[in-house]
């Protein structure tokens, strides 16, 4: 009955999440599948995390839309999140969420959830909030490099207490509401530390490894394949072709989780 009930929630969660034009068509699918999962086999704490996630997530988004309009061209999508996104940001958390189903017992699959969610929410809040802020980042990879805001690998201060910020965002509920109420502030620091790290993972990944294009009409850099904002084709310049944003999020949230794992064993 557990599957049936989580199966509902998620299709009401996705449905009002396309009708709010947060997901689209693809992205509602693949949030039904994760949140049946999520909801069904882990039960309403898993519930909560994930939707603090999504709920918080979709809210900076559409926050402040006007002031972060002409950034878009920088990203590879918009806010409605489609199903490579929602994989890439909860599919990690939803195998997780599934090995809860064998064992049971073990604190070890929520606190490698909650850190994976953390990861993801602090890169998420990094990216949406950090934008904002007046002074342009720098390039993770070399701290002397001002870089164009938006820009994959760009850090500032601003953009990493907000990250710091997502990420204690999910770490509060996952030690308050632990399944088996064992967790303590040190794990809470750890899931934080670790929502933080993965979070600058990303970023890292952002300006080395990750597929990066040009457009050769507007003359800059962008995530956007094969056609840039204004129609153009754009040409690849640097990174792993098939390591897109979707992916780096995905990478983001493994960083978080075996990092929260590998310290909480030891």
């Amino acid at each position: 009955m557990q599957i049936i009930y989580g199966f509902v929630l998620a299709i009401l969660v996705a449905y009002g999440a396309f009708r709010a034009h947060s997901l689209n068509k693809s992205g509602a699918v693949a949030a039904t599948l994760v949140g049946t999962v999520i909801f069904g086999i882990g039960g309403w704490q898993w519930a909560v995390l994930l939707l603090t996630f999504f709920i918080t997530s979709s809210g900076l988004s559409r926050a402040f839309r006007r002031r972060k309009a002409d950034l878009s061209e920088k990203f590879s999508k918009g806010h409605e999140r489609d199903a490579g996104q929602v994989f890439g940001n909860g599919g990690l958390a939803t195998f997780f969420a599934a090995l809860h189903a064998f064992y049971p017992e073990s604190i070890l699959p929520w606190i490698g959830f909650a850190a994976s969610l953390a990861a993801v929410n602090a890169d998420t809040w990094a990216t949406e909030l950090g934008v904002l802020n007046p002074t342009p980042p720098r390039m993770i990879t070399d701290l002397r490099k001002l870089v164009e805001k938006g820009t994959s690998g760009g850090i500032s201060l601003f953009g990493t207490l907000a990250s710091l910020l997502g990420s204690v965002t999910i770490a509060l509920p996952a030690v308050l509401l632990s399944p088996t109420g064992t967790l303590s502030t040190n794990d809470f620091l750890l899931i934080t530390a670790a929502g933080l790290a993965g979070s600058l993972f990303d970023s890292l990944l952002g300006a080395t490894v990750q597929a990066m294009y040009y457009c050769p009409t507007d003359q800059k850099e962008t995530e956007k394949h094969p056609l840039h904002t204004c129609g153009t084709r754009t040409v690849h310049t640097r990174g792993w072709k098939w390591l897109d944003n979707d992916w780096v999020n995905f990478a983001c949230g493994v960083f978080g989780s075996l990092l929260a794992l590998v310290i909480f064993l030891l």
